[in-house]
């Protein structure tokens, strides 16, 4: 029986391994091909041309190779995007964190749950077909597509992020730290805003870095409801584009495979792939700080 048990955990271990194994040669998988089909792109566009042109029309006939159109429309969503769910995610953390009951806060969670469950898809005509006629009626000279929309419903989409993870990090401060400042007569306010706060804030850090990354990465909202027109601004009210938005342009269109016009989406994507990374990395740093100051 022994014997039996050692054979069935061997398995499992070996299962595991395998599992985790696959997960990292289909990471390894992605990156070749996003280094191999940049490399190829920068041996016929100059990366300096690539990284300072402000325009970015390889699909016209005038072609420029520039990227910074789309990241500005990138950035551009992600800070109206970061505006609206960074606020409205930590006070709804602080509210579950140290206002609710376990009643309320077992209803309010599963419904923040359901806004990340919702298909971006939906949140994209909903930006499109709702938010930007809402906008209009305050705003007449806005376009049909643009950023603001995008940016607003993309932030509603982050917060269940936002929240979740700084309720856990709130979660997670000693209760001494609470009882002390109460014992010396704050409020509970007072506690939540100068005690936990701070505390927390390594967490809630984390928390902000992986919604910018979250936003960043988001495709359909944008491709629906901003536009495909690459420009270097900051109007939020114009018509722009976003890398991702420009990936599934060219995927879906009629872009030959193989020409410097089609190559230009793995190089889009490299660009994508390291601003992302970088986040994550700072993220995971933010979360071991957070846990080596509490355990």
């Amino acid at each position: 029986m022994r014997q039996l048990q050692k054979i069935k955990e061997w398995f499992i271990e070996k299962a595991l391994f395998l599992s985790a194994l696959f997960s990292v040669f289909v990471t390894i998988g992605i990156i070749g091909v996003l280094i191999f089909e940049t490399f190829e792109f920068f041996k016929v566009i100059s990366i300096f041309d690539f990284l300072t042109d402000t325009q970015w029309t390889p699909l016209f006939s005038e072609k420029h190779f520039g990227i910074l159109p789309l990241f500005a429309g990138t950035f551009l969503t992600t800070i109206i995007a970061m505006a609206v769910s960074l606020p409205i995610g930590v006070i709804t953390a602080i509210y579950l964190s140290e206002y609710s009951s376990e009643n309320i806060k077992g209803v309010v969670k599963p419904i923040l749950e359901v806004l990340a469950a919702v298909p971006t898809v939906v949140y994209g005509y909903f930006a499109l077909l709702f938010v930007t006629p809402l906008l209009q009626r305050v705003i007449p000279d806005m376009s049909g597509f643009n950023s603001l929309a995008a940016g607003i419903v993309m932030g509603v989409m982050i917060i269940p992020i936002i929240s979740s993870l700084s309720e856990d990090a709130m979660h997670a401060v000693p209760m001494s730290l609470r009882e002390g400042a109460l014992a010396l007569g704050s409020t509970k306010l007072q506690v939540a805003l100068k005690v936990i706060l701070p505390a927390a804030f390594s967490g809630i850090a984390a928390s902000f870095i992986l919604g910018i990354s979250r936003a960043i990465g988001e495709t359909m909202i944008v491709a629906i409801a901003a536009g495909q027109q690459p420009r270097l601004t900051l109007n939020p009210l114009v018509p722009i584009e976003t890398v991702t938005a420009y990936i599934v342009q060219v995927s879906l269109g009629d872009t030959p495979t193989g020409t410097i016009e089609y190559s230009t989406i793995f190089a889009a994507g490299m660009s994508l792939f390291i601003v992302t990374f970088v986040l994550n990395i700072v993220s995971y740093w933010l979360k071991k700080r957070f846990r080596e100051v509490y355990e």
